[in-house]
């Protein structure tokens, strides 16, 4: 959801396996995403910490979840205004869109970033997991290129779903891998931490969320090369048992922020698919 302001890795579904480590049979990828929700999501985004060159950020991010019956649809917006001690005022903006289908073999991507509405980059393309987990990833931009997937690779819908799995089991970490379509160098490393799985000990930031268990996550992202000893980027939430979160803490490296849950929308679920 980095240091630079790589801002399609916000993704609240950063932001999973169904086992502590990358899964490696085809069937560890195959976590239900039954217990997610559709949602539209508004957080409002605020300095936490700066100790660089940052001196002010705030912005929102919308996060829009659609069940398609036979895929998930996902937009995200995310607008940061933030000054700095040399480069002046700076507004980035990014967009991401996805389609992953729930049996968790195929997603389309979309990323689009902005500085001063200059367009920074543009990431696009399709990828798939056949049956036995091994998996491709087809880019259109900013190249043409074809990656393979590690076996045992997640999409972000099906990641979400097995950090979920993970914490109502009381796991206390996993490290799965994750493509999101949100760069042009396929699959991740990632390390999440759970903490705390359980009802809510506060209110409910939302009615919607009255009653939901909920629990402490903590993810970093890692770059696939053998020097990736810090990650990239790292975020913190609070995520609820239906997919929601909320309590975002981004860090990245030069700042922090903090999202805070603003409205949230849960349509019904389809009657008939």
């Amino acid at each position: 959801m980095a240091a630079a302001l790589l801002l399609a890795a916000l993704l609240p579904s950063a932001c999973l396996a169904a086992a502590s480590g990358s899964p490696t049979s085809p069937s560890a990828t195959r976590t239900t995403t039954s217990a997610l929700v559709g949602q539209r999501a508004l957080y409002d985004l605020s300095l936490a910490e700066s100790g660089g060159n940052t001196l002010s950020a705030s912005g929102n991010m919308t996060y829009v979840v659609r069940d398609t019956c036979s895929a998930w649809s996902t937009q995200q917006h995310l607008d940061i205004q933030s000054a700095t001690r040399n480069g002046g005022a700076v507004n980035m903006v990014s967009d991401y869109t996805t389609l992953e289908s729930k049996d968790g073999r195929h997603l389309v991507f979309r990323t689009v970033q902005k500085s001063n509405n200059a367009v920074l980059q543009v990431v696009s393309g399709e990828a798939s997991i056949d049956e036995l987990g091994h998996g491709v990833v087809e880019y259109e931009k900013p190249i043409k290129k074809t990656l393979k997937l590690p076996n045992g690779t997640l999409f972000p819908m099906a990641h979400t779903a097995a950090i979920l799995a993970a914490a109502q089991r009381g796991t206390p970490s996993i490290a799965p891998l994750l493509f999101d379509g949100t760069g042009p160098d396929g699959a991740q490393e990632t390390y999440i931490t759970l903490l705390g799985w359980g009802p809510l000990k506060d209110p409910a930031p939302s009615p919607a969320l009255a009653g939901q268990a909920a629990g402490r996550v903590h993810v970093a992202f890692f770059g696939r090369t053998p020097d990736s000893i810090l990650p990239d980027y790292e975020i913190g939430m609070r995520y609820f048992a239906n997919g929601v979160s909320d309590m975002l803490d981004m860090d990245f490296g030069d700042f922090r922020m903090r999202g805070t849950l603003h409205s949230l929308t849960l349509p019904p679920r389809a009657a008939r698919c």
